[in-house]
This record gives structure tokens, sequence and C-alpha cells, in this order.
């Protein structure tokens, strides 16, 4: 389970309740794309011909232009999900990457899902001696490219929810 029992308002919507405007859920969603699909090549090594997974990330960015609903996101979401199911390491994680960051337009707090997954897929890519300096790589690039408008929102979410992702941000 990587989303808190208690939801931070910081990413709830206004129109939900919460404090989060539009043009940072959008943000959100497209740092969340570009940490999924910057292992996704895990995935289509495994399975060249499923692009559920990669169909999940476009979509989700194509979600956060405003060009289509969060629905049809999240429905991508559960595809790439479903493509996870039956396999393992790397490959198994980049898909779930995928599905979280697609999963961001309904549920911004996904964002951390997919750079968490996507940490876990650098690791279990490499040797059992590389995978710390692996996750760390990984979490480093993820943060830089993070958007100036949302990098502190991110920052405070990963260390509050650090233990609900693996420790994954420990970077």
């Amino acid at each position: 389970m990587i989303l808190p029992k208690i939801r931070d308002p910081r990413f709830i919507t206004v129109r939900r309740g919460g404090i989060l405007q539009d043009d940072d859920h959008r943000l959100l969603a497209m740092w969340a794309a570009d940490c999924a699909e910057h292992v996704l090549h895990h995935f289509e090594q495994v399975r060249p011909t499923d692009d559920r997974p990669r169909r999940a990330i476009d979509l989700g960015r194509t979600w956060a232009r405003d060009e289509i609903k969060w629905r049809e996101a999240r429905t991508a979401a559960g595809h790439a999900n479903a493509a996870a199911r039956d396999l393992s390491g790397a490959a198994r994680h980049a898909a779930y990457a995928a599905g979280q960051a697609a999963a961001v337009g309904h549920v911004a707090a996904h964002e951390l899902g997919a750079a968490a997954y996507a940490i876990k897929a650098a690791r279990a890519a490499v040797s059992e001696n590389e995978r710390v300096e692996a996750g760390r790589s990984e979490c480093q690039w993820q943060r830089a490219q993070l958007p100036d408008e949302i990098r502190e929102l991110v920052l405070d979410d990963q260390r509050l929810r650090n233990e609900l992702c693996w420790f994954a941000f420990d970077c």
C-alpha cells in the first residue's frame, strides 16, 4: 500500500476539498509519466508487443494536457497493472510504474507510486551488489526532472511516505 490512510490535502484538488491546483496536478502527472517512461524499457524488453504500459503513460500525459477525461487514463492504468501481474522483477515494477503514472489524474498521490515503482524497477534490473546505487541513481534522476513549481511538494511527500514506499527515496 503506497497511499496513506489519511489523505494529504495538498494532493486533493480544490474541487474535492483539498488545496491542489489544476496546474500543479497536471505537473505531477507529467513528472510521474517521465518517471515511468524512464524504466519502461525493462518491461518492453520482456514483452515487446504488449503496449498497455506505454499506452497508460501516454494517456496519463494526454490527461495532463487536458485532452481526455481522467477516467480514460485510469482505465489504461488498470490495463498496465494487468500487464504486470504474471511478471516479476524489473519488468513487473516498470509496468506498475506506468499504471501508477496513468492514475495520477484520478488520485494525485499516485505520483509517488510511479516514482517508487520506477526505482524498484531500476534496482531489480541489476545484480544484488549494484541495487542500492541503481536505486539512488534513479531517485536522483527523478529529482532532477522535477519542475520547480512542484519540487518542494514532491520532496516533502517523499519524506512523509518513504516508509510506505519501501524506502525508495533514500537518495
